[in-house]
C-alpha cells in the first residue's frame, strides 16, 4: 500500500505541475488587455503611455518565459497576486470564500451518499418490482432536474409558501449558529438532488452486475442468505464505480455551485468566479481556476487511494 501511495503522489505532483503551466498559458491567451481593463475604470480613453506604464507595473511587458518563471516563483511563495478590482490579495479572498462553499458542498455530498447508496441497493434487490420502479423513477427525475430549478422550487415551497426557512443569505456560524444552520438547508438540498439521483443509478447498475457474477451464484448455492450474499460479498465489489462517481460529484459540487450560490445569494467561490469573469479580473480568474483545478487533482488522488483500500488487486497491479 505504501508503494501504491508513493506512485500516486508522484503522479499527482506531475499532474499539478502540468495543470499550473496550462493555466498560465491559457489565461495569457484570453482576449483583452488587463492594463486596458484597469484603466477603463479610470478613464474612457487611456493613452498609450498610460497603458505601457500599467503593463510595466504588472510585469506584462516582460518576455513570456520570464513571466512564467515569475509566476512559478510567486506560486512557491503562495502569492497569487492582487485583484484588479479591489486591490486585495487574491489568496486572501479565496481563503475567505472556499470555506463558505465547503459549508454547503460537503453536506450536499454526504446527503447524496447516504440517500443514493441505500436506495440503489434497495432498487437492485427489488429488481422489476414496485420498489425498483419507484426508486428508478425518482433517480432519473432527480438527475434530470437542473440545480437552479430545484433551488427555486425549494425557495417557493419552504420559504415563500410555508415560511419555514430563509430564502437566501449567509451568516457566520460564529455569530449566529442557528441562523447559519437554517440557511444551509435549502442550498445543501438543491446541490444534493442531482448527485443523489446519479449515485442511485450507479449503485443499482453496479449491484445488478455483481449479483449476476459466478461468485454470487456460488455463494447462494452454498446456502448463504440473500442478505449475506449482498452485504458480505456483492456490496464491496459494487462500490468501485460508485466511488468513481462520488469523486466526480465531489469535484462538481465544489466547482459547480455557481448557480446554487447565485440562487441563494451564498458568498462562495461560485459567486466570486462569476464576478471576476464579468469584471475581467484576470488575477482572480487565474487564482480561482488554479484552486478549482487543484481541487480536482486532490479529489482524484483521494479516489485512487480509496480504490486501493476497496480492491487490493489495484494497489498490487
Amino acid at each position: 500500500m505504501i508503494n501504491y501511495i508513493i506512485r500516486r503522489l508522484v503522479q499527482t505532483a506531475i499532474t499539478t505541475f502540468i495543470v499550473v503551466s496550462l493555466i498560465f498559458f491559457l489565461v495569457h491567451l484570453l482576449p483583452g488587455d488587463p492594463a486596458r481593463t484597469i484603466l477603463g475604470g479610470m478613464t474612457a480613453q487611456p493613452t498609450a503611455e498610460q497603458i505601457a506604464a500599467v503593463r510595466e507595473q504588472l510585469g506584462l511587458d516582460r518576455p513570456l518565459h520570464i513571466q512564467y518563471l515569475t509566476y512559478l516563483r510567486d506560486l512557491a511563495r503562495a502569492d497569487l497576486g492582487e485583484s484588479l478590482v479591489n486591490n486585495r490579495p487574491v489568496l486572501d479572498d479565496i481563503l475567505l470564500r472556499v470555506p463558505r462553499t465547503l459549508q454547503i458542498a460537503v453536506p450536499a455530498l454526504i446527503l447524496a451518499t447516504i440517500v443514493g447508496i441505500p436506495l440503489g441497493v434497495v432498487a437492485a434487490r427489488r429488481r422489476r418490482r414496485m420498489g425498483d420502479l419507484v426508486i428508478s423513477t425518482i433517480s432519473v427525475a432527480a438527475f434530470s432536474l437542473p440545480s437552479f430549478v430545484s433551488g427555486l422550487l425549494l425557495v417557493v415551497v419552504f420559504s415563500i409558501n410555508l415560511q419555514w426557512l430563509p430564502a437566501s443569505g449567509w451568516v457566520s456560524p460564529a455569530d449566529d449558529f442557528a441562523g447559519f444552520l437554517s440557511r444551509i438547508i435549502l442550498p445543501t438540498i438543491a446541490l444534493a438532488v442531482a448527485p443523489a439521483g446519479l449515485i442511485m443509478r450507479m449503485m443499482r447498475s453496479s449491484m445488478l452486475e455483481q449479483l449476476g457474477q459466478d461468485y454470487a451464484t456460488t455463494a447462494r448455492a452454498k446456502g448463504l442468505t440473500d442478505q449475506k450474499v449482498v452485504y458480505g460479498h456483492v456490496f464491496r465489489n459494487s462500490m468501485m464505480p460508485v466511488v468513481t462517481s462520488l469523486g466526480l460529484q465531489a469535484g462538481f459540487l465544489f466547482t459547480g455551485s455557481v448557480i446554487v450560490e447565485n440562487v441563494f445569494n451564498w458568498p462562495g467561490i461560485g459567486n466570486m468566479l462569476l464576478d471576476s469573469v464579468l469584471n475581467r479580473d484576470y488575477p482572480v480568474i487565474q487564482g480561482m481556476v488554479l484552486v478549482v483545478s487543484l481541487a480536482f487533482v486532490l479529489i482524484n488522488l483521494i479516489t485512487d487511494l480509496t480504490y486501493g483500500l476497496i480492491d487490493p488487486r489495484i494497489r498490487y497491479d
